[in-house]
């Protein structure tokens, strides 16, 4: 807390990010294993972790090599039993933990979760992604606690509601108002986030079926992304700006999931893609254009052809005819399946420091340990010594 003692502690269809139509499915889930003040937090963090590592309770059995069993594990998970401190020691090594970790009290619930996923996304990566996120930030609210340097979020259409796209896109343009964004491109989107109070985690998967999610938490909203999507900047930038959406905009009574995403595209598009600014660039009542042209425009925004040829559509500067031959044109050459033309050019970075920025501060200030810190990073202790070692006195 900001200003307490520091102490020490060790099914709609979707305009995907790549412009494409995706039969994704957008669900919602809430997560709360809060412990009791009184409760041990030890059956739940043990549940978490295996859920983390993507485990059943049989197949974490077996990664210890049979040194409990099954039924022992499940009464561990529901508070029945406790583990003799072998047992302990062996499930830190076989679910990548600190023997602390199981001890650590629960400090933040998620709610309000979003995944927009694909089908094939099974249940148990669902509850693994979404752990990591939690665990995540945690770790990241106590920082920001211990540091005493807090962000928190304020909602910027508090009392407004929208139903249109129409105004979708006012909004967009009012929070770039809001903001300080002028009609630029956004040179970093996660950094733009972060600066205005919405947590960002990039998780890394190479798993395809899962784009990211957004959350709610007590302090502020979160964002998580998929770490693979740094192979596709455009479809990230896009992706983050979607989800942006969805924790901003204050949506009219009775409006559903398939307008609801509608909405958000609309939102996305305006906000990367000023109406201004890409008018300005794209040029008026187009009729023919060069793939040279397009990649530039790639290139200065950050976002895919596909989203620059949607964008242009939805002001009038190119006919829907024109824009379906594109889409023909882009399916014939496979673009969705081999990437778009331009790829190499894109060059915008995308990523947060300000985590890593704080548990640095926060182990230069004492206010948590060396191993405390690399343990948040996830990081190799000595690794974590060397650098510190270039920058304090």
């Amino acid at each position: 807390m900001a200003g307490a003692a520091r102490r020490k502690t060790s099914c709609a269809w979707i305009w995907g990010g790549d412009g494409r139509l995706t039969n994704d499915v957008v669900n919602t889930y809430s997560v709360n294993t809060m412990s009791s003040p009184n409760s041990s937090p030890f059956p739940a963090r043990l549940k978490q972790a295996r859920l983390i590592n993507g485990l059943s309770l049989r197949e974490l059995a077996d990664k210890i090599g049979g040194a409990v069993s099954y039924a022992a594990l499940s009464k561990y998970e529901h508070g029945v039993m406790q583990p003799s401190s072998g047992v302990l020691i062996a499930l830190s090594h076989a679910l990548s933990q600190s023997p602390d970790f199981f001890f650590r009290p629960f400090r933040l619930e998620l709610t309000g979760v979003r995944f927009r996923k694909k089908s094939s996304l099974g249940a148990l990566a669902e509850k693994a992604f979404l752990e990591r996120a939690r665990d995540h930030f945690e770790r990241y609210q106590e920082v920001e606690e211990l540091v005493g340097d807090v962000r928190r979020f304020k909602a910027p259409f508090a009392g407004e509601s929208v139903d249109t796209e129409e105004a979708a896109e006012d909004l967009a343009n009012r929070l770039r108002a809001q903001w300080r964004l002028g009609v630029d491109p956004l040179p970093n989107v996660q950094e733009l986030l972060e600066e205005n109070g919405i947590k960002v985690y990039e998780l890394q998967t190479d798993d395809r079926q899962f784009d990211g999610l957004k959350a709610d938490t007590e302090m502020s909203p979160v964002v998580v992304i998929a770490s693979w999507l740094k192979g596709n900047l455009p479809r990230m930038r896009l992706t983050e700006v979607h989800e942006l959406a969805h924790i901003v905009l204050p949506l009219a009574d009775g409006i559903s999931e398939s307008e609801e995403e509608k909405l958000a595209n609309r939102f996305a598009g305006a906000f990367l893609l000023p109406a201004d600014t890409f008018r300005s660039a794209f040029g008026k009542h187009r009729h023919q254009l060069g793939i040279g042209e397009l990649i530039e425009m790639k290139r200065t925004f950050g976002a895919s052809i596909m989203a620059i040829m949607k964008r242009a559509e939805q002001l009038g500067l190119v006919s829907p005819a024109i824009f379906k031959r594109f889409c023909i044109h882009a399916n014939q050459h496979q673009w969705r399946s081999l990437g778009e033309p331009g790829e190499e050019q894109c060059v915008h970075k995308e990523a947060s420091g300000r985590f890593r920025r704080l548990v640095l501060r926060a182990v230069a200030e004492d206010v948590i340990s060396v191993s405390a810190g690399a343990e948040h990073l996830g990081v190799g202790l000595q690794d974590l010594r060397k650098e510190l070692k270039t920058v304090i006195a």
